[in-house]
């Protein structure tokens, strides 16, 4: 029930001075003692009266309502032409100009007014109110400031169904809108009545989308065309493509055709560096790069088969999941896989075998990210399984640098714009981690707990100031980085490059080491190999030595027995000639 109280007072009475004044004490009621009263009551013999001696409290909580803001804008457009002047005309436009330019009040107020402007004019250029004075001086604070994050905003999924926060992408021009993609990549886990929608977000904003995008199936990723703020381009679940035109409403201005997209989920689109702002490409796991022109949606302009053997089989393609293009480097562009491999190309190669230029090999499962260290391209950063690593172009058997394996997996990661040495990763357990290398490596500067559920995507703003990651549930959240770690140090350049190459140098070492270890190793194996043969030829000889000292023991044998029988011949003829001549002489006695 309401209650409502009215103080009535006269007009004259507001605002008119309280005036004291002393006088005696009035009597206004005096009640009599009754006697009859006292049948009423009962003595009560002995009457206990507690007493605390603390204060007594009580606890009030109050809520303010919760306040729903809209935004609205207007397009202003040339006006202020008579009904018979088509501002469309030059000659209309001019006759009409002249014309009110000899009015005597026209020239009246362009006086007037032309003292005023060109006073404003002379103070602007004799004060420059845009001048820092301290620019060169070093900042000590942030220096000394421990390095923290607070949480600036939630954006939360609209709908009942919460979906995955899957890609992100700030608005080009100031950074003041968020554009989301939501899907469920959980296989066979999408209901009937889940949303297909993505949303763009007001960072100012939380209880409502500025927009929502209605594509034909769930968006994967989401990107922002750099030359043309009003244009998004999307790769959606079923492998098609879309690109939309915030002018022109909600519903995608085209779609690529279904014979001609991914056959797998789109993971990956990047725009590139063209005269016409119009050109991108895109990833999926079905192991296929594709070229596309918003300008000619029905079909890629190029396409790229990530087999590693250079055959140009589907069958043995690699499945992209992250993709990597560099602007200052047009022609080469690097991929990252299902199966742990990040894939170096060459767009302009002249032929499908030479695009693929090496591998690189170190991780145990997909690789989330994939992105160049924006001050020395030549490294670059990956994330995978339980550790994100450096590489080095130069050296493809391992990383120059790396984490320390976490307890749960890494899911996202990005390095700061402006912090060479700086990078950010996501955990599942709803961990982000900032690291900063030249502060210490082992562990990261700062962890913080974004939320209860897994973190699946990140972004940084260009400033490097503001970061936003989405979870599983779809929920976005956006936190403001502490000015030490998005504040350029001295000489962070000069150490990072130093700390890079040293890192490049040893991995060298090592491998040219390993290399060296392996040649021995083979040459030992070779070595080894020889002497069995060997040992099988002289096995084979000694076999023929026994043969042959056999056949020769044989020889000798038989040479002996002939011999033998010979001298016994001979004995015996001789016996025979003795017998003969004993027995004539023995007739001749």
């Amino acid at each position: 029930m309401e209650i409502v109280y009215v103080y009535t007072k006269k007009r004259s009475e507001f605002g008119r001075q309280c005036n004291f004044s002393d006088r005696p004490a009035e009597l206004h009621v005096d009640i009599l003692p009754d006697p009859s009263q006292m049948d009423n009551y009962i003595e009560r013999n002995p009457c206990d009266n507690p007493t605390q001696c603390a204060q007594e409290m009580s606890e009030h909580e109050v809520n303010t309502e919760r306040f729903q803001t809209e935004t609205r804008g207007i397009n202003h457009v040339e006006g202020g032409w008579p009904k018979d002047v088509n501002p469309q005309e030059m000659e209309q436009t001019i006759r009409y100009r002249k014309k009110v330019e000899k009015d005597e009040n026209y020239i009246n107020t362009v006086l007037q007014l032309g003292s005023l402007m060109e006073h404003c004019i002379k103070q602007n250029n004799a004060i420059d109110i845009y001048q820092q004075y301290f620019e060169e001086e070093e900042v000590s604070e942030s220096a000394e400031e421990q390095p923290s994050a607070k949480t600036i905003n939630v954006f939360r999924d609209p709908n009942e169904i919460k979906r995955t926060a899957t890609g992100l992408s700030w608005h080009p021009d100031g950074a003041k809108k968020l554009a989301v993609a939501y899907s469920s990549l959980e296989f066979q886990r999408a209901t009937k009545d889940m949303s297909f929608d993505s949303y763009i977000w007001d960072i100012e904003n939380p209880d409502k989308p500025e927009m929502t995008l209605k594509p034909v199936s769930p968006l994967v990723c989401l990107e922002y065309n750099p030359k043309d703020s009003h244009i998004l381009i999307g790769g959606c679940y079923n492998g098609q493509i879309a690109y939309w035109d915030t002018r022109k409403g909600s519903q995608p201005v085209e779609m690529s055709t279904i014979e001609h997209s991914h056959r797998d989920p789109v993971y990956k689109v990047i725009w590139l560096q063209s005269k016409t702002g119009t050109d991108y490409f895109s990833a999926s796991t079905d192991g296929n790069v594709l070229w596309w022109d918003i300008r000619k949606m029905s079909e890629p302009t190029e396409r790229l088969i990530l087999d590693p053997s250079k055959k140009g089989n589907l069958d043995n393609a690699l499945g992209a999941i992250s993709l990597e293009f560099e602007t200052t480097m047009p022609t080469k562009f690097m991929v990252g896989t299902e199966q742990g491999q990040v894939v170096s190309c060459n767009r302009k190669a002249k032929t499908p075998a030479e695009k693929i230029v090496c591998t690189y090999s170190g991780h145990h499962g997909p690789i989330y990210a994939l992105q160049r260290n924006p001050f020395f391209p030549k490294n670059f950063l990956t994330v995978a399984d339980w550790t994100a690593r450096i590489w080095s172009e130069e050296i493809k058997e391992s990383s120059i640098m790396w984490t320390k394996y976490h307890m749960t997996y890494l899911t996202d990661g990005c390095w700061s714009p402006v912090r060479p040495a700086v990078f950010f990763t996501t955990r599942m357990d709803g961990t982000l981690d900032v690291w900063d290398l030249l502060f210490k490596q082992n562990d990261p500067t700062l962890s913080l707990k974004v939320c209860d559920e897994s973190l699946y995507s990140l972004r940084l703003q260009d400033n490097g100031r503001f970061l936003a990651c989405g979870s599983q549930l779809g929920t976005t959240t956006l936190l403001e980085i502490s000015p030490g770690l998005c504040t350029l140090q001295r000489n962070e350049k000069a150490l990072a490059t130093a700390m890079f190459e040293r890192e490049t140098k040893r991995e060298k070492i090592l491998e040219a080491r390993h290399r060296e270890m392996r040649l021995k190793e083979r040459s030992r194996s070779e070595q080894g190999k020889e002497e069995e043969t060997k040992d099988v030829d002289t096995e084979e000889s000694s076999e023929d030595l026994v043969a042959r000292a056999e056949k020769e023991f044989f020889e000798v044998v038989e040479f002996e027995l002939k011999k033998r029988e010979r001298e016994e011949e001979k004995s015996q003829s001789k016996a025979d000639k003795e017998k003969e001549i004993s027995e004539e002489k023995e007739a001749q006695d």
